[in-house]
């Protein structure tokens, strides 16, 4: 009810307003077949999973002079997860967008709310839109943007995990959250005709789970460097290098990078894209330190894989150890007709550092963790519509059955068929569009 008397006000105000208002919606379930998703599957006494998400969401957006305020209200809920007749909900119904903003001028403006934090490949920082529920953040932004393409972004974040102002006490605020306690952000860029660079430094305050006291946060910083080019119509070269410093959340010494280098050849049938990534991971002999590169606010899925082994809200490695990750990966989407398209991507997994076998006397193992191939078909059926259906395949070697935690202590195994599929539907119209009114021309 509250939803609906908003969007009224609103959809009343600007008929006597010079402004503009637009309201968008958003429906998006998606089905899912899951056999082996995340992590290896055991061999024995298992059934995959099925189910169906969905995702509401609905944008209203509000520009006057130079005031913008956007608020995105969200409903993500499982199909049958509620009876038909209930008075308690346990979807998650929440407002995932709430910000305003404000131009200084026609360089420099501020947003403060909360907010979706997107930069570059997302590979860092993303806003994780596979997910149904998407990532945000309560944060202050200052940008700066002048006409020649320079883009400067700062950001500051300072969080709490209670409302009543009662809670902070002579102690400090506690804060266990797995989220920074604070952060600040630097994100520099600037595009040419045929280039672009950015440059990212993120400093990202934890507070020990151990500890209370508000005073002692580690601090994580992360440098990063983006560029890609075109060397001519049909090539373009792209690269990212980052490195991490710091002490982690668990109090353990940062030194940890990723690099990714590839080459996309914009052929007549299709592009072709090959290309590497490595991110750093913690050896054996390095244990009580931390120098596995940890993409902390990236989308993941977008990289690693469709399967979601690596990175995405699951833990991989030995003894407590992330042991890092080499992807080799070669990439296409194949236009069909107009309005039809298949991705297809295939990825080589390797690990960076040595791993050991899980018997009672460890022995190293090959290095080659697996092979996964994704395949997507995209259909755009109008504006407003649009169809995804997914296919995924794990062929996993032995080596991924020590870093999933599985091997003889659980059966899963890298010997029986471990695969992924789901379809997607999104409808999202604009529902209503109030342009702003031409000024008077002058007499």
């Amino acid at each position: 009810m509250k939803k609906l008397i908003l969007f009224a006000l609103f959809a009343s105000l600007s008929q006597f307003a010079m402004a503009q208002l637009t309201v968008t919606g958003e429906i998006r379930p998606r089905f899912e077949y899951r056999n082996g998703f995340k992590t290896l599957r055991p061999e024995n006494n298992f059934r995959p999973a099925a189910f169906v998400e969905q995702r509401t969401r609905l944008y209203l957006n509000y520009q006057k002079d130079k005031f913008e305020f956007h608020v995105a209200f969200q409903d993500i809920r499982m199909w049958g997860n509620t009876n038909q007749i209930y008075k308690t909900d346990p979807a998650l119904t929440n407002l995932f967008e709430g910000y305003a903003t404000y131009m200084l001028n026609d360089k420099w403006s501020f947003k403060v709310g909360r907010q979706v934090l997107s930069y570059d490949t997302q590979r860092f920082m993303g806003g994780l839109d596979w997910a149904q529920q998407g990532r945000s953040h309560d944060a202050a932004l200052i940008r700066y943007q002048n006409k020649k393409e320079i883009t400067v972004d700062a950001a500051f974040a300072f969080n709490n995990s209670a409302n009543e102002p009662g809670f902070l006490n002579s102690y400090g605020s506690p804060y266990f959250l797995n989220n920074y306690k604070n952060m600040q952000m630097l994100h520099a860029s600037k595009k040419w005709k045929k280039a672009y660079v950015s440059f990212l430094f993120q400093n990202d305050g934890r507070q020990l789970s151990k500890d209370t006291l508000l005073n002692n946060i580690k601090y994580r910083q992360t440098y990063g460097l983006v560029a890609n080019g075109n060397l001519s119509k049909s090539v373009e070269l792209a690269g990212e290098f980052y490195y991490q410093g710091g002490v982690s959340g668990a109090g353990q010494t940062v030194n940890a990078y990723f690099a990714s280098a590839d080459v996309t050849f914009k052929t007549e049938l299709t592009p072709i894209t090959l290309g590497g990534d490595y991110a750093s991971g913690t050896k054996r002999e390095d244990a009580g330190k931390d120098n596995a590169w940890n993409p902390l606010y990236g989308t993941n899925h977008k990289w690693y894989g469709y399967m979601d082994y690596f990175y995405v809200g699951n833990s991989f490695g030995q003894g407590g150890r992330t042991t890092g990750l080499i992807d080799i990966y070669v990439k296409t989407d194949f236009k069909l007709a107009e309005k039809h398209s298949i991705a297809a991507h295939g990825h080589y997994f390797m690990s960076p550092v040595t791993l050991y076998s899980t018997s009672p006397n460890p022995m190293e193992l090959n290095s080659a963790l697996g092979i996964e191939f994704d395949l997507v078909y995209k259909f755009v059926v109008s504006k407003d519509v649009k169809i995804q259906v997914g296919y995924s395949q794990m062929l996993a070697q032995e080596s991924m059955e020590a870093i999933k935690n599985g091997g003889v202590m659980d059966g899963r195994s890298s010997g029986v068929t471990n695969n992924w599929a789901f379809v997607m539907i999104q409808f999202k119209p604009a529902l209503y569009t109030q342009k702003k009114p031409k000024a008077p021309a002058a007499e």
